[in-house]
């Protein structure tokens, strides 16, 4: 989860005129997008990306085992004996950030060099990154919270997002999904950005990468699972085929993508998730609620890539937007202090403690936006723009 970044209020104008490696069909198509005028901000994709971030904060606080259950005292399940079924289902809110990626990626670096691309992905993940590793940290530390913080040796390499492939220790457990975005940029950037970005690159791209991650898996070639990533390529492909969809038009190759993209993303969904009801622990019934809500995803994704959901145009949800990825990095370490705070600290109950958390978490990040990253985030771009 991500954590993704957000749309920027408009397009960025499409490279003007066609390619010399652009066919006409896919000249033509860029030269009808140049015409129409920048479009509005999608508020609706904002509001999207935040029932994400609270979906995979309810699975966090209410839906597994592990320190949650260290904080409220006993499992989940026994503090939630309904809810936690549905909470359990939270997890595919990460599937649900990854196509957002997909699709915001590719319209934020439409018209775009490498430089501005890099800088715009550093100043959006990096301040309020920064600030929840050491606020985490910092908590963790604290005498009279049990829960244990990490080596400062741990707690500097956690600094460069770069602790999962180095091995280090963790301070934000969410911060896995950082990796597989990373890794996503950096081949969006290579293959996409640096040639230039057009419709047929988009395409092409989508496209091999598809193919080279059904056949990673087939391999099973370790480094090469590692570059491609199986099990959320069809996401952020899915993602890019919707925004190809969005500024060009119904296309039977970009509505392609997305079909595949959607099947086998479906695919893994299941796999990961889907256990015997037999087996101990949080496991799901039956697979078809995994399939539901991986294609909802791509639904409602897709219903604002056509335009049907302009009419969620809120200012509220340009808040929430803003909200999303700050709450996100410190819902889950910073949700198991505060939940034993409340519950065992103050004999709160159950069902006033998990939304009395997600309220004071969701403040937290408001705070760390306008504190963190409307003053980190413009000097950060301008650095790296220079």
């Amino acid at each position: 989860m991500s954590a993704p970044p957000q749309a920027r209020p408009s397009l960025p104008s499409p490279n003007p005129g066609p390619l010399p490696e652009a066919t006409s069909g896919d000249a033509a198509a860029e030269s009808a997008a140049a015409a129409r005028p920048a479009h509005k901000r999608l508020r609706a994709l904002d509001g999207l990306r935040l029932v994400a971030a609270l979906m995979v904060a309810f699975y966090h606080l209410g839906g597994r085992n592990g320190e949650i259950s260290v904080a409220w005292g006993s499992s989940p399940a026994q503090q939630f004996p309904s809810l936690h079924k549905l909470f359990a289902y939270g997890p595919l809110g990460v599937h649900i950030f990854f196509i957002i990626s997909g699709f915001v990626i590719c319209m934020s670096a439409w018209g775009r060099g490498p430089r501005a691309f890099v800088a715009s992905r550093v100043s959006r993940l990096l301040p309020a990154y920064w600030a929840a590793v050491l606020l985490v940290a910092l908590v963790f530390g604290l005498p009279w919270v049990v829960f244990e913080t990490v080596t400062p040796s741990d707690l500097l390499v956690n600094m460069t997002m770069l602790q999962q492939p180095l091995g280090a220790e963790r301070v934000l457990g969410v911060c896995w999904t950082l990796w597989v975005e990373m890794r996503f940029y950096v081949l969006f950037l290579v293959f996409v950005v640096f040639p230039g970005v057009t419709r047929r690159r988009v395409v092409i791209f989508s496209g091999a990468w598809l193919i080279t991650a059904v056949v990673g898996e087939a391999a099973d070639w370790p480094p090469l699972e590692l570059v491609v990533m199986p099990e959320y390529a069809p996401l952020f492909i899915g993602g890019m085929g919707l925004y190809l969809i969005h500024r060009f038009g119904h296309d039977a190759t970009a509505w392609g993508l997305v079909v595949a993209s959607w099947l086998i993303g479906q695919h893994y969904a299941v796999a990961n998730l889907w256990r015997p009801v037999e087996e101990a622990g949080f496991a799901y019934r039956s697979s078809a609620g995994i399939i539901a809500i991986v294609t909802l995803g791509y639904a409602v994704v897709g219903a604002i890539a056509l335009g049907r959901l302009q009419w969620a145009n809120w200012g509220w949800l340009t808040v929430a937007g803003a909200l999303t990825y700050p709450f996100y990095l410190v819902h889950e370490h910073l949700g198991w202090v505060v939940v034993r705070f409340l519950h065992r600290g103050f004999g709160m109950p159950a069902w006033a403690v998990l939304p009395l958390t997600i309220g004071g978490l969701l403040v937290l990040a408001w705070l760390l936006h306008r504190l963190v990253e409307q003053r980190m985030t413009p000097w950060l771009k301008r650095e790296f723009t220079r």
